[in-house]
């Protein structure tokens, strides 16, 4: 059945019964699974020996019944013309053998696109843009910029943030996105919080119980009589500007803020006196040099590219119109195509869609996402269900790949996980905003191939989002993501109680009930995926239901005020990810249950407790560890251990027992001051 669908995924585009053929897959794989889970969560509920002769005649019959709508489906394929093209037929090849041959042909020596090296065409815009903010003006002044999606805005305000004549005048900064749908509130919740540069636990209960007054009135103390630049990126309604502009006070000491929006009338309408920069497109020899440059961040394109595929480029660029994003997508679609039929092929498809003899820049992202091989395809539509313009963790979004599933491979699924980021980075589909100790920690995905992802997503019933904001996505999915009022959401009945995942977003300032938690764990036993990071439950909330999710590969508990974990946890025998991370140096108490999750592979926690370590012999990374707790650890079986925090290190501590690490590729280690 894989082997059939990497050739129907190729058809789908032209035959939407195809796309339906498709679609009528996934769902029979998704219920095979679910009645094999459901199996599994009988004979955890009940002892296998109980389980009466009519409820395994129950769940065969169900079983039985799926075969025989999977045979229905499956011959519908010689009715869509679908052909084997993958493997022998018979499934004895890996599924994803193929494909993980291309992506490893796909890597180069540089793994990312260094934004650096390809900026391209607005020199001389940052050193105006700089002057500008650096005049001898006293008022707190507004510089915005304007243009289309695309155009590079977002680049170039971050150019100027990271200025260093900027960095040197301006010792107090922020930045804050508010694309088209906004809570004023969490916005200046947030612009709080990045000028104060930490925020206790404290500190956040207080501003989450303050109105939109009494948070101007925060901002305003906390800027007061200092020297400021804010970047309020993405700007879609000038009511937004105006709503957050009482509460950026003028002192009279040259403050500015930097704001970038695609409408005009939010652009004039800042300030009175407002300097607007219209961003041009680029010409054609800076769109040349910048496609040139893409092509050759990984290797000199002139070893490999012919005189007459430079021919095609040129006139591919030509058509891009000078866009950025268009010329950029476009390098990264042909960087690893070294065969001038592939270039041909390229420019026939652009050239069938296109419109007033210019390219428009969907069909061009249509295009790279049709390229990518099928598991490359899921991993990109996942990044859908986050919200528009989230910085998002590298190591989660691969977490998330992992336990969904999506993620197979003879290899360690880890080094595939990072294999497919890269190629996705490699083809410009996702930016690189932050990288740490020389690994990409941070990402982001441009809103126009956002808005890609969500649309195929939607096609293929992929996730389902929930947003208040907007009408929720009227189906049922595996999915479900939720930007907001999550309290309000979960106490709906969703439509599928099958869930796979849930995923919950810009809930920083949400206090809620413990019945949110009991519903979720009652509600949806299939869930393999369940992230509540920012989750804000109240002091009294338990985590003791959290054992009913007896499948979960991933939990995520970072910044909830939860603090103890309960025995239950000890159920949750397929755990492959526990991060729960609270403030600086606040531990969770973790029962001795935790040493049963043989399957763990990354805790991101600090622990107090009598764990036994030493038996969760597939961990691959362990942070923060108290040294104190580690200290009691024995680290003979933790053989696969590649990244080790160690933290409050006594110096009269020993710690001989990490050469027993042999693994170790990673090592961080924090003494503990008195």
């Amino acid at each position: 059945m894989r082997s059939f669908l990497k050739d129907a995924e190729e058809k789908q585009e032209s035959d939407h019964r195809i796309q339906q053929w498709i679609s009528e897959i996934t769902n029979i794989s998704y219920d095979t699974m679910s009645i094999l889970e459901d199996f599994t969560l009988k004979i955890e509920e009940t002892d296998d020996k109980k389980l009466g002769f009519l409820d395994r005649l129950h769940i065969c019959a169900c079983i039985c019944r799926k075969q025989g709508k999977s045979v229905d489906i499956y011959r519908k394929r010689e009715t869509y013309g679908i052909t084997n093209i993958g493997g022998n037929g018979d499934g004895s090849s890996h599924p994803n053998s193929n494909s993980r041959l291309i992506v490893k042909a796909f890597r180069r020596a540089t793994s990312y696109v260094d934004e650096e090296k390809i900026f391209v065409g607005f020199e001389d815009v940052i050193d105006k843009l700089v002057e500008e903010i650096l005049k001898d003006e006293p008022r707190r002044s507004t510089l915005s910029i304007l243009g289309m999606g695309g155009l590079g805005k977002t680049t170039v305000a971050r150019k100027l943030y990271n200025s260093p004549a900027l960095l040197e005048e301006f010792g107090y900064r922020a930045w804050v996105c508010v694309s088209q749908e906004y809570s004023i509130p969490d916005l200046l919740r947030t612009i709080i919080k990045s000028f104060k540069k930490g925020v206790s636990k404290e500190e956040l209960e207080l501003l989450d119980k303050m109105n939109v007054e009494d948070l101007e009135r925060e901002l305003r103390k906390t800027l007061e009589k200092r020297r400021y630049l804010v970047v309020v990126d993405d700007v879609w309604h000038k009511e937004a500007w105006q709503s957050l502009k009482r509460a950026f006070p003028d002192c009279k000491n040259g403050s500015r803020v930097i704001i970038t929006t695609r409408k005009k009338d939010v652009a004039i309408g800042t300030d009175d006196k407002c300097f607007v920069h219209e961003l041009r497109f680029l010409t054609q020899d800076e769109g040349w040099e910048l496609f040139t440059k893409r092509l050759s961040c990984n290797d000199d394109y002139r070893n490999w590219c012919s005189f007459t595929m430079l021919d095609v480029g040129k006139e591919m660029v030509q058509k891009c119109g000078g866009l950025p994003l268009a010329i950029i997508v476009l390098g990264g679609l042909l960087a690893h195509k070294t065969k001038l039929q592939e270039w041909q092929k390229v420019k026939d498809h652009l050239w069938r869609r296109m419109k007033n003899e210019s390219i428009e820049i969907s069909p061009l992202l249509s295009l790279s996402y049709n390229d990518l091989p099928s598991e490359l395809k899921q991993c990109f539509l996942y990044l859908g269900m986050f919200p528009e313009d989230y910085l998002i963790s590298a190591e989660k979004l691969m977490w998330f790949w992992m336990a969904e599933g999506l993620i197979q491979g003879p290899e360690e699924i880890e080094d595939i996980a990072e294999d497919y980021l890269n190629e996705l980075i490699d083809r410009n589909l996702i930016q690189v905003t932050k990288r740490y100790w020389g690994k990409i920690f941070k990402i982001r995905i441009h809103d126009l191939l956002r808005d890609l992802a969500v649309e195929k997503a939607m096609e293929v019933r992929f996730f389902s989002i929930y947003d208040t904001y907007k009408s929720a996505t009227p189906y049922s999915s595996r999915r479900c993501a939720i930007h907001n009022h999550i309290e309000t959401t979960l106490s709906k009945d969703l439509p599928n109680k099958m869930l796979r995942s849930i995923l919950i977003f810009r809930t920083e300032y949400e206090i809620v009930g413990g019945s949110v938690l009991k519903s979720i764990c009652q509600n949806f036993k299939h869930l393999c995926t369940l992230d509540l990071e920012d989750f804000r439950f109240g002091h009294d909330v338990s985590l003791e239901c959290i054992g009913n999710l007896i499948h979960l590969r991933y939990l995520g508990l970072t910044n909830t005020f939860l603090s103890v974990f309960p025995k239950s946890i000890g159920k949750l025998k397929s755990l492959q990810v526990l991060e729960a991370m609270l403030g600086d140096y606040v531990s969770y108490q973790v029962p001795t249950e935790l040493s049963k999750l043989v399957n763990l592979k990354h805790i991101l926690c600090r622990m107090e407790g009598h764990v036994n370590l030493g038996s969760l012999t597939n961990l691959r990374s362990l942070r923060y560890v108290n040294c104190d707790f580690w200290t009691q650890t024995d680290t003979t079986n933790l053989i696969n251990l590649q990244e080790l925090a160690i933290e409050r290190i006594d110096q009269s501590i020993q710690l001989d027992s990490i050469s027993m690490l042999k693994n170790l590729r990673t090592l961080f280690l924090a003494t503990f001051h008195h």
